[in-house]
């Protein structure tokens, strides 16, 4: 491995951007900021919380006309939990034998430190390219905090984005993850002791417990769950996919009293062809009409809370979706570039994960997920990556930048 380029990739790993806690990759992203003015690009800053923040850097083309290309990664990585369980240092880059031990070295600062040496390189070649090329180092991916929609939200728009986030050198699209709080609450609280006359004929309390009445929810969200299992499907996805998992549950106040409220925290798994919005009507309307036909419920409706900006900051988080772009010119010269790199064919599927790639596809661009790493090693103990992964990856990286640079790719 190129010096350089293990350089960029211990200064990476160097800085603790654990998430959560979060409200730490402001100095990381001040370093990433120096590399980028210093080969050219114009720094576009926005402040996600604080101390941390995203960057939409712009390199600017020969051509403003010309297609532009988004180059996405994020700079968070998850907590280590106990340090003294590791091998090796968490934050600080290892290298035993074939291998690169460190805290994101798969998700995802492997795949950053690739790019900004490949950046680097290429500016030494002095290329310039025909069409814009936008970085965006991104934070928040770890919770939900939707940094790439915020770097999207003031970015131009591209025709290609590519995410460099862990893919074991695969092409792929993913399905989509929504989370949310179902809540079923009374309008009045009934005494424990006035029980009996809730349940009891003749007992004169039309009342209800929230906690048993959120189980006929649980039951409902479990029969759509099945529903869906048989009558929806997407190419390379595993069927049953669409899960409705009760993540979550909270209620009562005390047992002297009736539960009067119950919170129910679900996570929703949606394909690739869907969007949120549209998969959280189809929850609520199968929940309505359970509550419709229950003659409690229907006078006490459920109140729903979906998606959000931050797992940490509101306990909720949207990942939209995004399809494989196949047919885009970018993506056969990805291909094209794997396969000369590689010596083999670009294997395409859908990710078993979620990553900020559906944020992309969200504002209309066509997004290919694409970088090195091991699955299986993100959020793990003693996180590792293969040298020639990263170099692989790095060339087939420099490879395909080349050629957009001279020939950028409309779909």
């Amino acid at each position: 491995m190129e010096q350089r380029f293990k350089n960029i990739l211990e200064m990476l790993v160097k800085y603790q951007t654990e998430s959560p806690p979060a409200r730490n990759t402001d100095p990381l992203q001040d370093e990433i900021q120096q590399i980028l003015e210093e080969i050219g690009f114009e720094i576009q800053r926005i402040p996600l919380y604080k101390n941390d923040s995203v960057i939409n850097a712009t390199l600017r083309g020969k051509d403003p006309t010309a297609p532009k290309l988004i180059l996405n990664g994020h700079i968070d990585v998850a907590q280590v939990g106990e340090s003294s369980e590791w091998t090796y240092p968490p934050f600080q880059l290892t290298e035993v034998d074939e291998y690169l031990y460190g805290r994101g070295v798969a998700d995802m600062k492997g795949g950053m430190a690739a790019l900004l040496y490949v950046l680097e390189r290429l500016h030494s070649e002095q290329l310039q390219p025909l069409g814009d090329i936008i970085v965006q180092s991104v934070v928040g991916e770890e919770v939900g905090e939707a940094g790439t929609k915020t770097a999207c939200e003031h970015a131009p728009q591209a025709d290609l984005g590519i995410v460099l986030d862990t893919s074991e050198q695969m092409a792929q699209g993913q399905g989509g993850v929504v989370t949310g709080w179902i809540t079923v609450s009374s309008r009045e609280t009934i005494h424990d002791g006035a029980r009996l006359n809730m349940i009891h004929a003749g007992g004169g309390i039309y009342g209800a417990s929230a906690i048993e009445k959120m189980t006929k929810v649980i039951q409902s969200l479990n029969e759509l769950e099945r529903h869906w299992a048989v009558t929806k499907s997407y190419p390379g996805m595993p069927a049953g996919s669409t899960t409705i998992n009760p993540a979550v549950i909270e209620g009562g106040r005390h047992p002297a009293f009736v539960a009067d409220q119950c919170n129910l925290w679900v996570t929703v798994h949606y394909l690739p062809d869907e969007n949120h919005e549209e998969v959280i009507a189809e929850v609520e309307s199968h929940l309505n009409k359970m509550a419709e036909a229950d003659v409690w419920l229907r006078n006490n409706p459920l109140q729903y809370d979906w998606g959000g900006t931050s797992m940490i900051e509101d306990k909720n988080e949207v990942f939209p979706s995004f399809t494989l772009p196949i047919d885009h010119p970018g993506y056969h010269l990805l291909k094209e570039s794997h396969e000369k790199v590689l010596n083999q064919p670009l294997q395409s599927n859908m990710s078993s994960t979620v990553t900020d790639g559906g944020w992309l596809e969200f504002f209309g661009i066509p997004t290919i997920l694409y970088g090195p790493g091991e699955l299986k090693e993100a959020h793990s103990v003693d996180e590792k990556i293969k040298v020639t992964e990263l170099e692989q990856f790095a060339e087939v990286l420099t490879q395909f930048l080349k050629e957009w640079y001279k020939h950028p790719k409309k779909g």
